[in-house]
């Protein structure tokens, strides 16, 4: 490793190659700006813009590159060269350049942000003489000035470098140690900003997470990128939920690979605050970087980059995590307080295998089930006491046995045990909450313990989505509905992009009678996804019930489902008054018997055969249908109140009458 001499000597060669490389005949005007990059003068109306010279380089290339996304690392290269120096240098320059140039006006702006990606620089850039600038006001920052602090951060990535390599296990836990510290770091300087700037008539602040760039060059790093991403914004939507509000996954997630503006972003998720976030690798070495941005003048509050010696990772996260929730400890709830206060060690390793099952888990096929459940599992026996890990594969487990993928009996039991094992590492653990409400349901139709299961949950983390849409589901079985509307409500604002959400939301309006409404937001979740089935059939049910069964014929040829289809073409086909349609239709949703045996029993309902539907009813309740729990709700058994054999149905169901 040479001196810091050498390595000044270094760094100033690396800038004489950048200014060589600047066209020094040419000046650069866009609006009301002269950029002479051979004097490195900028000016505005014949008066000077100072800038320091790192930001003069920044402004340089962007000039020379206008209209299209410059990426950061573009931008590192041309001004840094092969110096190894913190993002945060990056957005610096850009931040003094957007002050020096005025550049705060969403409508004017100059230099346009593409989170996670780069910046675009937005200006009508033409290119003249340099002679045409003699009247201009020549300034020359010195370099002196700046060198010293310039040059620090760059030794310092220099030396970094020069570390000695790590073993590979060690750049797990890395990633783990990192993960921690950026999540309360991020967490304490979030707050610092957001306490004091809740907007006018609301009571809370939203923030977007984005999705982690993966940056290291390795597409199987994405589970590593998207699992940070989950575990950020879980984190941060416990910090104080009442003061910040944060967008869950499914939202930001259709960002990724997306090169979105960040005023567009603001625009769709109604956020005033964005953190991007990246992932990267530099030898052994792994650096995380994160930024908080303001959207409404696209200022950056606050950067940093993560770099680990990997020996040393386990110390700095404990130093690291301490220092912080000693400050937040006077702006936190008691129980919040303790929670940042205790250790929560967990094998690195186990980690790696729960954020591959946790990629896993959100796709969408059998295979996709049973190597969720695999990783989860390994998560658990790698790290006993590890609660998140046993309470997805609750989750997992019960996945595999509603899709027959393991025998149900098995299947359930094993998902109970697990729930079980979560709840007892961490009664407080909010995920472990909604799982057990959801085994309650659908093996023990114990619908007032699994109300009070998700109320807990979102008692704990009222930020996550799930658990917020399950609460609501709840209180609509129950008939609570303007409580069920309300967190329906909630639910699409922490995850407005999510058609889901929508969905949730239109079927609860249409269980309550708005059926407007309903269709009104079910169409909302349609632009979000043209396919949605859920939506189809939402849709659908909404013109049946409305008297209009001519218009959802077209909505059911777009449901891919066979049963579901089978069973709306039939209630569709009965109310135009074609019952030889209508029994074609329910013959097809007999072959289905097995798995629909609830959609049977509500299409006898439906056309007022109360015998057939109860004794579909039966059958449901013989098989655990998943669908039971609508009975007291589902205004397509309306026909059957009347009769006493509901009464005693709902009785059976442990459903209050």
């Amino acid at each position: 490793m040479g001196s810091p001499s050498e390595l000044s000597k270094k760094m100033k060669s690396s800038e004489w190659a950048y200014a060589n490389r600047v066209p020094m005949s040419s000046f650069y005007r866009f609006g009301e700006f002269v950029l002479d990059p051979a004097k490195r003068t900028v000016s505005r109306a014949d008066s000077p813009v100072f800038l320091n010279p790192r930001a003069m380089d920044v402004l340089i290339f962007l000039a020379q590159h206008p209209n299209r996304l410059v990426t950061k690392q573009e931008l590192l290269d041309a001004v840094w060269g092969d110096a190894f120096v913190e993002e945060g240098n990056l957005t610096q320059s850009i931040s003094q350049l957007r002050k020096a140039l005025g550049d705060n006006s969403e409508d004017t702006r100059l230099i346009v942000t593409i989170p996670r990606k780069g910046y675009q620089f937005a200006g009508d850039v033409t290119v003249g003489e340099a002679a045409a600038t003699a009247k201009q006001a020549a300034v020359q920052v010195s370099k002196a000035e700046s060198s010293q602090a310039d040059t620090l951060p760059r030794i310092e990535g220099q030396i970094r470098e020069q570390e000695p390599s790590a073993p590979k296990h060690w750049r797990k836990a890395a990633v783990m140690g990192a993960s921690v510290v950026i999540l309360i770091v991020v967490g304490y300087m979030s707050w610092r900003h957001f306490r004091d700037v809740a907007p006018a008539g609301s009571k809370k602040v939203m923030l977007a997470v984005l999705p982690f760039a993966n940056l290291t060059g390795d597409p199987n790093k994405e589970y590593l990128a998207d699992g940070l991403t989950e575990e950020t914004i879980s984190q941060l939507g416990q910090l104080n939920p009442e003061q910040l509000g944060v967008i869950g996954r499914t939202s930001v997630m259709g960002y990724k690979h997306k090169d979105t503006r960040l005023n567009q972003i603001g625009h769709d998720l109604s956020v005033q605050y964005v953190l991007e976030n990246s992932l990267r690798e530099n030898g052994n070495q792994l650096r995380l970087t994160t930024q908080l941005i303001q959207v409404k003048d696209q200022t950056h509050l606050w950067a940093k980059d993560y770099d680990y010696v990997a020996k040393d990772i386990l110390r700095v996260e404990d130093d690291v995590a301490k220092s912080v929730a000693q400050e937040i400890r006077l702006r936190l709830t008691p129980q919040k307080q303790a929670e940042l206060a205790q250790p929560h060690p967990v094998d690195p390793e186990a980690f790696e295998a729960y954020l591959q099952g946790y990629h896993f888990f959100q796709g969408n096929t059998d295979k996709d089930a049973n190597m969720a459940t695999k990783y989860f599992e390994r998560a658990t026996q790698l790290d006993p006491s590890y609660a998140l890990a046993w309470a997805w594969l609750t989750r997992a487990r019960n996945w595999q046995a509603n899709e027959g993928l393991i025998p149900m009996e098995e299947g359930r039991r094993l998902a109970r045990e697990a729930a079980e094992r979560a709840l007892s590492l961490n009664p407080n653990l909010a995920k472990a909450h909604i799982e057990m409400g959801r085994l309650k349901q659908q093996i023990d139709f114990d619908w007032v313990g699994a109300d009070a299961s998700f109320q807990r949950a979102i008692s704990l983390e009222p930020g996550n989505p799930e658990g917020v849409r399950m609460a609501a589901w709840s209180a609509a079985m129950f008939g609570r509905f303007d409580e069920a509307v309300q967190l329906g409500r909630r639910a699409v604002d922490l995850d407005p992009l999510d058609e889901e959400s929508w969905w949730s939301l239109g079927q609860i309006e249409r269980l309550n009678g708005q059926l407007d409404q309903a269709a009104a937001d079910g169409k909302k979740g349609l632009e979000l996804d043209p396919d949605s089935a859920g939506v189809h059939i939402l849709l659908s049910q909404i013109y049946i019930m409305q008297g209009r069964p001519q218009d959802a014929l077209p909505e059911i040829e777009r449901i891919h489902y066979p049963s579901y289809r089978a069973c709306l073409y039939a209630l569709a086909y009965h109310a135009l008054g074609r019952e030889k349609d209508s029994d074609g239709a329910l013959s097809e949703l007999m072959k289905y018997h097995a798995s629909s045996a609830f959609e049977i029993a509500a299409v006898y309902a439906f056309r007022n055969q109360t015998d057939e539907a109860f004794e579909w009813l039966d059958r449901a309740y013989a098989q655990h249908d998943l669908n039971l729990n609508w009975t007291k709700a589902d205004p397509l058994l309306k026909n059957l109140r009347n009769d006493p054999r509901y009464a005693a149905f709902l009785k059976k169901l442990n459903l209050p009458n």
